[in-house]
């Protein structure tokens, strides 16, 4: 593994890491609260230093979907399943399906399917309430191209929510990644919009909950 290799920093601990400094200072706050005598104010801080725990686990996920499969890059609720005309780093139309997820959701965003990292950008933008269409075109977002073995094209939007305001994706263009691996996160409620190609056999629905790595999007044909 060379020095730049992008999963010495998804390597497995059961809280993503970048949540650790988020983490240590809810603790140290909290500790001092209840050093101080301050009860009633130690009391929420101890909830808030455990919903920032949650918020930022880590659980593993065991990648059963069939080899054809793309598997949700991310957990939370399909909100989107529509056809689009034309895509940045893709010529022709496309289907995109939309993943919400809320603050209670893993923020943990896994490969959807094996291939190579053909091109990465990042957009600067808005922070609507990721539920909303218009965050697909206004919000801060990064968006990374996958180029599959077969050479079909996928495209995977990381979009900021309403108080997201960190975006995370590890690869770097040209690099290897594999189906359900970790590939970044999103602190705080955002979206995750995928593409793919138009005659895929889609498998899911509106509002069906879906799980990073586990759960299938569609078939490739």
């Amino acid at each position: 593994m060379s020095r730049n290799d992008f999963r010495k920093k998804q390597d497995h601990i059961p809280i993503a890491r970048e949540g650790i400094p988020y983490i240590l200072m809810a603790m140290f706050v909290t500790l001092v609260a209840a050093i101080h005598g301050h009860a009633l104010l130690t009391w929420p801080l101890l909830a808030g230093t455990l919903l920032v725990g949650h918020f930022f686990r880590d659980p593993e996920r065991v990648l059963t979907a069939d080899a054809s499969h793309l598997v949700s890059p991310a957990d939370g609720k399909i909100i989107a399943i529509e056809p689009v005309d034309s895509i940045r780093f893709v010529e022709g139309p496309r289907m995109k399906i939309s993943i919400f997820m809320s603050v209670f959701n893993v923020h943990v965003n896994r490969v959807p399917f094996s291939g190579v990292v053909k091109g990465l950008h990042y957009q600067k933008g808005r922070f609507h309430n990721a539920g909303l269409s218009k965050a697909s075109r206004e919000n801060e977002q990064n968006w990374v191209w996958i180029r599959a073995q077969s050479g079909q094209d996928l495209v995977v939007t990381q979009v900021a929510g309403l108080i997201a305001r960190r975006i995370v994706c590890w690869p770097r263009e040209g690099d290897q990644v594999i189906r359900g691996e970790r590939f970044g996160l999103i602190r705080f409620g955002s979206r995750l919009d995928v593409y793919v190609p138009a005659d895929a056999e889609v498998l899911v629905s509106m509002g069906d909950r879906v799980f990073a790595g586990e759960s299938s999007l569609c078939r490739l044909t």
